[in-house]
């Protein structure tokens, strides 16, 4: 008998369920270069700014991320620093936000015109490109491979998840999405994106 957790889209059997990402907090550097990078750059609207409730010396920065959730910044009087992040359990390992397809080359033109290293992967049930903040956090810019309808995406990823068992494959890829969307009788067509690697380690 196998340990390994379950993987399903249903709802576990717990003492309540949440409804969704509401908001991530994360320790910004300063006003300015947090503005540059996430309002100007990414394109995310600043919502609301006032004092850090905890730390009135701070200022919390409210930005909307596209879809009404929401990213907020505590930001002071600190330098920022482009330099990687430590890791370690409890850290953050990265911050990933959607864009369109469609925008998929426009946006990595954009961050080579401002200066931003950024690095893209195929991963399989979805594309992504990788680059850093203003303080060095991995930020990830994904879509979709498939035009999946928003309120299914869970089960398509758990179908994916069981046909990539069965094939004895390490990680989900490409095919095991499309014969998931298969499965489930999802008529999603795929989106035309530029040929990448995988970026895996040591994973076949």
């Amino acid at each position: 008998m196998s340990n390994e957790p379950k993987v399903t889209a249903e709802r576990p059997d717990s003492p309540f369920h949440t409804t969704g990402t509401d908001h991530i907090t994360i320790w910004g550097s300063n006003e300015e270069d947090t503005l540059a990078f996430y309002r100007d750059l990414l394109g995310m609207p600043l919502v609301l700014r006032q004092p850090n409730l905890d730390d009135p010396s701070q200022t919390h920065l409210f930005f909307d991320t596209g879809d009404g959730r929401i990213l907020t910044v505590f930001v002071g009087d600190r330098a920022s620093n482009r330099g990687p992040q430590r890791g370690g359990t409890g850290s953050v390992h990265h911050l990933c936000f959607s864009i369109p397809p469609e925008d998929f080359e426009d946006v990595a033109s954009a961050l080579e015109d401002a200066g931003r290293n950024y690095n893209v992967f195929d991963r399989g049930i979805f594309f992504s490109l990788y680059t850093h903040d203003n303080n060095g956090l991995v930020i990830e810019l994904s879509t979709d491979k498939y035009d999946i309808p928003d309120d299914r995406r869970g089960e398509v990823l758990a179908k994916a998840q069981e046909l990539r068992v069965e094939d004895g494959a390490e990680y989900a890829k490409d095919e095991h999405l499309a014969a998931a969307l298969e499965a489930l009788g999802l008529d999603a067509d795929p989106y035309d994106l530029p040929d990448a690697s995988s970026g895996v380690g040591g994973v076949n």
